[in-house]
């Protein structure tokens, strides 16, 4: 793939070399990412953050990215203060996007619209989640956090035993995360959800076809039985039509230190796209969980700057210049970012 100046729309368009070049380039990005050292590659460039529907990791963890390599961020958040409002149509707002901006991300709440975007103009649109579509950056640190946990070079990976688990039908994340996984070597796919809110099968077809297996199970117990990793999704109440619809599914699949500690393996850990649901009730990942060294969330969260400042400096053709800027930061900046990291 020839990354500059393209769009990063769906995980379809990337073969594993690509997927391997992301990482590599994210690696090289960690001590920017992790402020040990600071870039100025990006000075002068702008982002359009254009978030048409709810975020806080996706909008901050790439405007951290943009921004911490010297570029600034304009964002435009919902519908209700934007020229939608006035009848304007997706291809005139990009367009117009274009002549101010340097690269565009955009989240819409419909499948497609953030293609839309991206057939307007020549810059750069990365998509961070259309509906219940995809949401390929968040799949890419998912699986660059694999690489991480596993110390196993991504295009080496082989044989885990992946156990996917929450509202699979509506939760974009998984959706993409099948998707890059199946890139990979003969893995053990675990589906675990109520039938109704089931990986869709045109999904758990694609891995099959790919060679790898695949069980769907309604049970938690039986479809945590011997995971290596386990990956958590919430329930996802506004892609539901209404409230006690939704009701019906909440808590159903709350993991806690018990059940992760029988059931996985001894090496296992626990992922979660965020935010996880701390209500009453609903918590998919039991506060149990929480200073677990399996507990992987927050590394997690944390990989998203690295491999989101790799696909900017990838789009934008500057990948082989960060260094030539960068510097050692002169503020404080803490050895562990929370008090209960491991």
């Amino acid at each position: 793939m020839n990354f500059t100046g393209s769009h990063i729309l769906t995980i379809d368009q990337f073969q594993l070399a690509d997927v391997r070049r992301i990482f590599e380039t994210a690696e090289r990005m960690e001590p920017f990412a992790l402020r040990k050292r600071r870039t100025q590659v990006l000075q002068g460039a702008l982002l359009g953050n254009l978030f048409f529907e709810a975020s806080t990791r996706s909008r901050f963890s790439f405007a951290a990215a943009f921004e911490r390599m010297g570029g600034a961020v304009r964002d435009m958040i919902g519908f209700e203060h934007t020229s939608f409002q006035k009848g304007e149509s997706i291809h005139d707002t990009s367009r117009v996007m274009s002549g101010y901006v340097d690269v565009m991300v955009v989240r819409h709440p419909e499948v497609g619209k953030v293609h839309e975007f991206a057939s307007a103009t020549n810059i750069p649109v990365i998509n961070s989640g259309d509906g219940t579509g995809e949401h390929p950056t968040q799949a890419l640190l998912d699986l660059y956090t694999v690489q991480k946990e596993t110390k196993t070079p991504v295009d080496k990976i082989k044989g885990l035993r992946v156990a996917i688990v929450g509202d699979l039908r509506h939760g974009r994340t998984v959706h993409s995360l099948v998707k890059v996984m199946a890139l990979l070597d003969r893995l053990d796919f675990s589906f675990v959800a109520p039938d109704a809110l089931q990986m869709p099968a045109e999904l758990a077809d694609l891995a099959q076809e790919r060679g790898h297996k695949v069980a769907m199970t309604e049970s938690l117990d039986e479809g945590l039985e011997g995971s290596d990793v386990v990956y958590c999704t919430r329930l996802q109440e506004e892609r539901f039509a209404t409230a006690a619809e939704a009701a019906r599914y909440r808590g159903s699949y709350a993991i806690n230190r018990d059940v992760f500690e029988r059931r996985c393996k001894p090496t296992a850990f626990l992922m979660h796209p965020l935010p996880r649901d701390s209500r009453s009730g609903a918590m998919e990942i039991s506060p149990d969980m929480d200073g677990h060294p399996a507990l992987a969330v927050f590394r997690q969260a944390d990989n998203g700057i690295a491999v989101r400042m790799a696909l900017f400096v990838l789009v934008l053709g500057v990948a082989d210049k960060v260094e030539s800027t960068a510097q050692e930061v002169g503020w404080y900046v803490p050895k562990k970012f929370g008090p209960k990291d491991v």
